[in-house]
């Protein structure tokens, strides 16, 4: 999460992921090289209340420095497709940043739309 210019220590993480694993919609999913951690992928699913189904949602995904153009980042997205199938979602959501080029690239290599201009996204921050 530190390449991704957020501050966290492991114990910060560590706490995460004991949410995310009590929810059996949300999973982390890790990619590994030579018996090390390389990358990560959180995935959520939401169910619709308009219609049948789910949709899930690439909630972060990164992927060590060292390890990028190694396919890990594509086998967490893969995998990530799979599990969301596995729980009958429809589609898969990601955000990104602008700014980051790099990833608006690969989700779009993926076959990932940008369909910013259909919908506004609005934020309430209660943390303040």
């Amino acid at each position: 999460m530190c390449q991704l210019g957020y501050d966290s220590t492991a114990q910060d993480v560590a706490r995460r992921f004991e949410m995310w694993f009590d929810d059996p919609f949300s999973a982390i999913l890790v990619a590994e090289q030579n018996q090390c951690a390389v990358g990560c992928l959180s995935l959520h699913a939401i169910p619709y209340l308009e219609k049948t189904g789910r949709w899930a949602r690439i909630e972060s995904l990164v992927v060590d420095e060292a390890a990028r153009r190694t396919g890990a980042g594509s086998q967490l997205v893969s995998a990530a497709e799979d599990l969301a199938r596995q729980w009958n979602c429809v589609a898969v959501e990601v955000t990104t940043l602008r700014s980051r080029v790099d990833a608006n690239a690969f989700y779009q290599h993926h076959g990932y739309d940008d369909r910013r201009t259909m919908s506004a996204r609005y934020w309430k921050d209660f943390s303040n």
